[in-house]
């Protein structure tokens, strides 16, 4: 009988665990920090594989109301993230997607695009200290970069080649990655 009870009580003790660590902000921490220690440095895709987008009819909003077109960044180098203030590896990967925004913004097209509400998103990169460019769909995006995980990052050079397309958490303030991004920029 009573290692009957000894084992009820361990079976709870895992059940509470894992609830915190599925469903509340505890869980979440560890979850990012996780995804923090096994990040890498994306990699670009060789040039006999990138595909060229289709299309730049893609439609979106920003966080101010206006409508923004990507036919409008046609020619530049665009840099388009997937991602959701509930999503772990997405919080995991803001602070060097940040750092790459403060050194690039001028010279890159960033597009940090999430179906989250305005209020919500602007809530989280208040609390995170991030001030990225925030963008909302109001069309599908192009077929090449339709992914139903997040996060989802494409980077497409200036003739409008995906040359990233890196599904899940990345260090993209890497030197690898600052470096390519500086090649495609001479270009």
């Amino acid at each position: 009988m009573k290692t009957s009870k000894n084992k009820i009580f361990k079976n709870i003790a895992f059940l509470v665990f894992i609830a915190l660590f599925l469903f509340t902000p505890l869980g979440t921490f560890v979850k990012v920090q996780l995804n923090r220690l096994i990040v890498f440095a994306p990699k670009t895709i060789e040039v006999q594989d990138q595909k060229v987008l289709s299309t730049y009819q893609w439609q979106l909003v920003n966080a101010t109301g206006k409508n923004v077109s990507l036919e409008e960044f046609k020619g530049k180098i665009i840099f388009i993230n997937f991602w959701a203030t509930w999503c772990p590896p997405c919080i995991a990967e803001m602070p060097s997607l940040q750092k790459l925004y403060n050194d690039y913004q001028n010279k890159v097209v960033f597009l940090f695009v999430t179906t989250d509400p305005f209020e919500k998103a602007n809530k989280f990169l208040d609390k995170e200290k991030l001030s990225l460019p925030i963008f909302q769909p109001l069309s599908n995006p192009p077929l090449e970069m339709e992914s139903s995980t997040i996060p989802a990052t494409y980077v497409i050079d200036k003739e409008g080649n995906i040359i990233v397309a890196k599904i899940g958490t990345a260090d993209w303030n890497s030197d690898s990655f600052r470096k390519k991004i500086d090649e495609y920029l001479q270009k």
